[in-house]
């Protein structure tokens, strides 16, 4: 994909994770990549909650390259579930996982280039849910319905999609036996697999396509569980 050469990518929570491994992708197939991460390091450092950084972070890019292929909404919103979750804490996830991305999106507008896609990490969780999520739930449910939103008001001058990454690795873990095997893959994912996808919603060949959310998670969403099939077995707890 040689096409990314030159081409200017601002990723948010760049710094390790899915967002290191797709700037990583960018950086070898010869893109500029901007990071903005709450994680010290050398990279645009702060708190996409703070409307003050996320404009001081966009004037800075476009200061440094005068406009933007590709922006990557990633940063990691708070997990907290209804039983610890404060007014606050709830505030924090959606600002970081909802208002940010859109605020970006705002701020870039002028400068976006022709073809210029955006890319929300969203998550399986938008679909499915463990307890004692919900703030973290909240935040991907609000980016994947801002994905199609966005894609029709900025048609004819970006693509707007979302990928959901399932259960993603990011420890390079060798995770064998049955968290490996209840995945139709045989499998549990890895930021690549994240990376690789980001690339090509971004590329030329996925020209035709925006507005839609592509959910990478091995198929464990589409594998349905029946209590006594393939060693699954459900068990009550009292509290």
């Amino acid at each position: 994909m040689s096409s990314f050469k030159g081409k200017v990518v601002v990723i948010t929570g760049g710094a390790q994770g899915i967002g290191r491994a797709i700037a990583d992708a960018f950086i070898r197939e010869g893109a500029i990549v901007h990071i903005i991460d709450i994680k010290l390091g050398e990279w645009f450092v702060g708190d996409v909650s703070d409307r003050a950084t996320l404009e001081r972070f966009a004037d800075s890019v476009i200061r440094q390259s005068g406009h933007v292929d590709y922006l990557i909404n990633n940063a990691l919103p708070l997990m907290k579930g209804i039983d610890e979750c404060t007014w606050e804490d709830f505030n924090y996830a959606l600002t970081v996982g909802v208002t940010a991305p859109f605020y970006l999106t705002k701020l870039f507008m002028p400068n976006f280039a022709p073809g210029a896609s955006i890319i929300n990490i969203a998550s399986s969780r938008d679909r499915m849910s463990q307890p004692q999520t919900e703030s973290y739930t909240a935040a991907k449910g609000g980016i994947a319905a801002l994905t199609h939103a966005l894609a029709i008001s900025l048609a004819g001058k970006a693509r707007v999609n979302s990928i959901s990454p399932g259960w993603i690795d990011t420890t390079d873990s060798d995770i064998r036996g049955a968290d490996a095997l209840q995945q139709p893959v045989g499998r549990v994912g890895k930021p690549e697999d994240i990376a690789e996808m980001a690339l090509f919603l971004c590329s030329g060949k996925a020209g035709f396509i925006t507005g839609e959310d592509i959910c990478i998670d091995g198929g464990m969403t589409k594998l349905m569980i029946y209590h006594g099939e393939h060693g699954w077995d459900y068990h009550t707890s009292q509290k």
